[in-house]
């Protein structure tokens, strides 16, 4: 592909230096439908990221599209604060029907404000509440958002240093496979919980990615986190969930503890509850955990009214039948079968790769070969990211509504990308 210079002065003088992802895609993008983004001069690119997991049905998904449509030439309220609407009514009466009901989940809905970060400062603040404690367990390699709360339970010490003050309360606890299965599961934790010399304050709630994305596609075993919901049960601390990325079917049930079979206290929802990119994010919780007094934890932005009608939309479109989690079951064991025969045609090339529905992770033995398999892929028209504490694993995250064919010519260029740089 022939990519001409794109003018970019505006974004390099105007822009803040804090700007990422477009330092890896250095065009200027137009438009974008489906599984392909169009940059000005009309190139296509296959989007293997999917705005970092929230468009999940891909981009200006026409169903969702025409809902919003909709709901803007009739007028529908844009901006609603917590206000009842239409559109709230809708989406809550859908999400209980097609989402809560049938997983025999009983949570109460609360809308934080409109990103991920929202939803996770509001599940810590209301598990303080709930325990009267100030103590929150985390994971190693953990990332639940750049607040400073949701920054004192991540893991990566590049995110945490741009605090500028030190994150208290939260305790790091090491990871499934952290240890590399050498140490009994939570061992380490029992006994400081177990040790009143330990130094470790009796913990209000543990924080928990089922896959950890941007740690480096980490995935817990079942057993693990049955283990770990039993600790916390036993120990009187909440079990919270971040299903912020790997949430609304993403490893194939909607969300992703269902497979192990518990039910967290608490759990957050964002990125791709919309379905259509707008921002909007939930904290769920059991019903006795709401204590909140009216107004309590509040925010202009709550009452995403647009973002409810695209929400509803994709929850009655693709999640009332419960043919989307096979499909995406199915659609993972294609991108499973494509990077075995990579990493079987590259042994010194990979660790090892790794994933769950349609997120998937290869990890480079040469840390700094993952960034440049990701620049030659876009060269090459793919869109794909990097992850891990070094961005040494090459990320997947295509949309759940991506076709086998273009799965199959994705990854096709993923393993031409491996070609030139290994």
């Amino acid at each position: 592909m022939t990519i001409t210079q794109p003018d970019l002065s505006v974004f390099e003088t105007v822009e803040s230096e804090v700007r990422s992802y477009c330092r890896g895609w250095p065009v200027v993008f137009d438009r974008a439908q489906g599984s392909r983004m169009f940059d000005e001069d009309g190139h296509a690119y296959l989007d293997f990221f999917a705005g970092a997991g929230s468009l999940n049905y891909g981009h200006n998904n026409p169903v969702l599209k025409r809902a919003l449509i909709d709901y803007i030439e009739r007028d529908g309220v844009t901006h609603g604060l917590d206000m009842s609407t239409t559109a709230k009514r809708a989406f809550l009466e859908s999400f209980q029907n097609i989402v809560l009901r049938p997983r025999d989940l009983p949570y109460k809905v609360m809308f934080p404000g409109p990103t991920g970060t929202n939803a996770v400062e509001a599940a810590l603040k209301l598990a303080r509440k709930v325990k009267g404690r100030e103590s929150i367990v985390s994971f190693t390699n953990a990332f639940h958002g750049m607040s400073l709360g949701s920054l004192a339970v991540t893991g990566n010490a590049f995110k945490r240093a741009g605090a500028g003050i030190p994150l208290v309360h939260g305790t790091p606890m090491p990871f499934d496979h952290y240890l590399d299965g050498q140490i009994q599961d939570f061992l380490w934790f029992e006994r400081l919980l177990e040790d009143q010399g330990s130094g470790l304050n009796t913990p209000a709630a543990v924080i928990v990615e089922t896959v950890q994305g941007e740690g480096g596609i980490n995935v817990a075993r079942v057993e693990w986190l049955r283990a770990l919901a039993d600790l916390c049960e036993r120990r009187d601390m909440l079990l919270i969930v971040d299903d912020i990325q790997m949430g609304c079917g993403r490893t194939g049930a909607f969300f992703s503890f269902e497979e192990a079979g518990i039910v967290p206290d608490i759990v957050t929802v964002s990125k791709s509850i919309s379905g259509y990119g707008l921002p909007l994010a939930l904290t769920l919780f059991r019903p006795e955990l709401d204590i909140w007094e009216p107004g309590e934890h509040n925010g202009t932005f709550r009452g995403n009214n647009p973002a409810f009608v695209t929400a509803a939309a994709a929850l009655d479109t693709y999640w009332a039948d419960g043919q989307m989690e096979k499909q995406t079951l199915g659609r993972g064991e294609i991108v499973e079968s494509h990077l075995k025969a990579i990493i079987e045609a590259h042994p010194d090339t990979f660790v090892e790769y790794r994933g769950r529905g349609l997120v998937w992770g290869m990890e480079c033995t040469d840390k700094s070969l993952a960034n440049k398999i990701a620049k030659r892929a876009f060269e090459l028209g793919l869109l794909i990211e990097t992850s891990g504490p070094e961005s040494e694993v090459v990320k997947l995250l295509p949309a759940l509504t991506t076709t086998p064919e273009e799965l199959d010519e994705g990854l096709r260029i993923l393993a031409r990308a491996v070609r030139d740089c290994a």
